[in-house]
């Protein structure tokens, strides 16, 4: 015959385990729904510093970034690069919004390409901007890079079954200190303006869907 006081101590040695067992299960499901809702203020605090379309930072992320890279620079010289595309409408209205979409999603991952580590952003619409470390700011560094840029840009861009083409107007000017982001963005700004010929409106370009060289 079993022994009362042995039974006894297994049922509550067999509870315990099972108590355990429970307070596992739902140990592991807060941890999930922890998890979860983790990964759900990510990503909303993603979508609300960066670019739905092209995944860059936003205006707003931009500033925020470039701030804090300005005070951790250290003395290292900084580009701001400002840029836009010329006639950029008529892609949408040729081609669609779609097509204007994949175009911009194209030049964001130029840029990007371009920047390397550095930071870039879509400020909004077709213009784009991006805080670049070089190893000097002088005319020749500044120019020699405006170039590559505008070449990276001007390269044919696959679409719908056909290649298309887009001008872009760059800007590139010397950040001199931590404060001076907004003054070196209007510098980049004009000498954006300056490389399309104009003051204070774009100047007329021309979209083309056979290959050639676009001036920038």
């Amino acid at each position: 015959m079993p022994d009362p006081l042995s039974f006894a101590s297994g049922i509550s040695a067999a509870g315990a385990l099972v108590s355990v067992w429970q307070l596992r299960r739902r140990a592991l499901r807060a941890e999930a729904e922890i998890a979860y809702l983790q990964a759900e203020l990510a990503a909303e605090r993603h979508a609300a510093s960066h670019d739905p379309l092209t995944g860059l930072p936003n205006r707003r992320a931009f500033y925020r970034i470039a701030a804090a890279l300005l005070t951790d620079a250290g003395g290292q010289p900084l580009i701001a690069v400002v840029l836009d595309l010329n006639d950029f409408k008529q892609v949408n209205d040729r081609y669609g919004h779609a097509a204007g979409d994949q175009v911009l999603i194209s030049v964001a991952q130029r840029l990007t390409a371009f920047a390397g580590d550095n930071l870039v952003a879509r400020l909004g619409g077709d213009e784009f901007a991006g805080l670049l470390s070089t190893p000097s700011v002088d005319r020749r560094w500044i120019d020699h890079a405006t170039r590559r840029l505008c070449e990276a840009m001007a390269a044919p861009i696959p679409l719908a079954g056909r290649t298309v083409r887009v001008t872009a107007s760059v800007g590139l000017a010397p950040v001199t200190g931590p404060t001076q982001l907004t003054e070196a963005l209007c510098a980049a700004d004009a000498a954006m303006y300056r490389a399309k010929g104009v003051t204070g409106r774009r100047a007329p370009r021309q979209l083309v869907d056979t290959p050639r060289l676009a001036e920038c």
